[in-house]
Parts: C-alpha cells; structure tokens; sequence
C-alpha cells in the first residue's frame, strides 16, 4: 500500500515513530473501524482516528446534536445544533483529513442489526452511554471474533478497557445494573470526555498495529478528581453467557 507526498508528510511524525513506522502506517490506511456512539467518547475518539490515518471509519448514532452536547462533544459546533451525530461528525472527520473514508449509519444499533453493521470491520468502539448498548456490542464482537475497545466516563472519573475473545465486556458487567447512572442523570465534567475518548483511540490504534501492550483483559480507571490512575486485571467469567459460549444470539 502506497502513500502519496501528501500523505508522507501529513504522516510524518507517525512515519518516523518507533513501533509504528511504515509498516504499521499502512495497517491503519487497510483498517476498518465501526464507531458505535458519536459523543463525548466516540467524537474525540473518530477525530483522532481520522488523523492517524485509518482507512475505513463507519460512524453510528441515532441522535441529534443538542446544545447539553457541546461541553464535551467538541466535534460538534453551535450551529448544527439539531443536525444528525453521524453527519456532523463525519464533517469534522473530513475536514481534518480527507483521505478518510468516512460512513454514517444514523440509527440505533439493536440486536437485528447489530450482527451486520459490525461484521466486515476489524475493530470496534463503543462510547456508549447506556449498559444493554454495550453488552449487545460486546456480545456481538464475541460472536464475531471482533476486538473491541469499551470507553466509558462519568461524573470526574473514566475507563477504557479492550476486549479481544476472553475475557469479554460481560465477563466485567454480566448483566445491565439496576442502579445505572447516566451522564444526564448524575452529571460529567467536560474535558474528561476527551481524556477518554483519546485514551480509545491510542487502544485503538495499537490493536490495529500490534505497538506495545494494548488494554487487553484490563481495565484502566481514571479519577480526574484526583489526578490518579490505576490499571486493573479482568478475570475470564467461567459461566459467562457470551464468552463462556453459551451465548448463541446477542441479546
């Protein structure tokens, strides 16, 4: 796979890098990455994605832009207030680097169309903000054999996690909690949203280029509160529903 003057030099910097370099320049150019959520985790995360070079970005999102966004969802500007997720983060995406191919599902990804829309992409991102979205995009990716990188944030703390067979997402969470919080619901400082969403997109981009040492089977935890950060090991669920192979349908 060949570069273009432009692109060598748009590249420069990752080109030179040790641990990437050409060789793994070209993998981001092939690789195909679905993005499931265009807000505060998947917005920064699919910039940064976009500048790095990878090839093939698919974005989905079934909602609008809405002024609430704006603090941490800088993708986004005030005048496309009610304009779709996907659309306008696509627009961003391009404007930073127009030899991404960029695709936009503007729909809520569900357990009929789940199998297809991640199918025939090398990795996912879930910046989701609720917990059955992301088992089914878990459960999914087991299905498929798809690795995926799981980003999440709240209040002043965040975690990224990246899950490749076992464990899984569910191995962590096995079941949606009863006292789930939302970001509407319990509030989160803004800057955290890129704090996450970039921590993704550097997972992302090492599972895609096999550079160092990639999250996988742990999850790292940022409390912005306090500055600190810890890394914790996820134990494989013996009767996990998905990855314990009992589970023959994403639900």
């Amino acid at each position: 796979m060949e570069f273009s003057d432009e692109e060598v030099e748009r590249y420069s910097r990752q080109l030179v890098l040790a641990d990437l370099g050409g060789q793994g320049q070209q993998k981001l150019k092939g690789a195909k990455v679905l993005i499931v959520g265009c807000g505060g985790v998947g917005g920064p995360a699919a910039m940064y994605l976009a500048a790095a070079g990878v090839g093939h970005i698919t974005l989905i999102d079934g909602d609008r832009v809405a002024l609430s966004n704006l603090h941490r969802q800088i993708q986004f500007a005030t005048a496309e207030i009610g304009d779709e997720k996907t659309e306008a983060t696509a627009g961003a995406m391009k404007a930073i680097n127009p030899n991404v191919r960029v695709f936009q599902i503007f729909a809520p990804l569900d357990a009929d169309n789940a199998p297809t829309w991640i199918a025939d992409h090398d990795l996912v991102i879930d910046g989701t903000d609720d917990f059955a979205t992301r088992l089914l995009v878990s459960d999914t990716c087991v299905m498929l054999d798809t690795p995926l990188v799981s980003g999440a944030l709240g209040r002043w703390s965040g975690q990224v996690g990246v899950f490749t067979g076992r464990p899984c997402y569910r191995c962590l969470v096995p079941d949606v909690p009863p006292d789930a919080e939302t970001c509407q619901r319990v509030g989160v400082v803004g800057a955290l949203a890129g704090v996450v969403g970039s921590m993704a997109a550097l997972e992302a981009i090492k599972v895609l280029t096999g550079a160092g040492e990639p999250l996988q089977g742990r999850l790292f935890i940022y409390d912005g509160l306090k500055a600190e950060a810890r890394t914790v090991a996820i134990a494989p669920d013996p009767a996990c529903r998905a990855c314990g192979g009992r589970l023959a349908r994403p639900e």
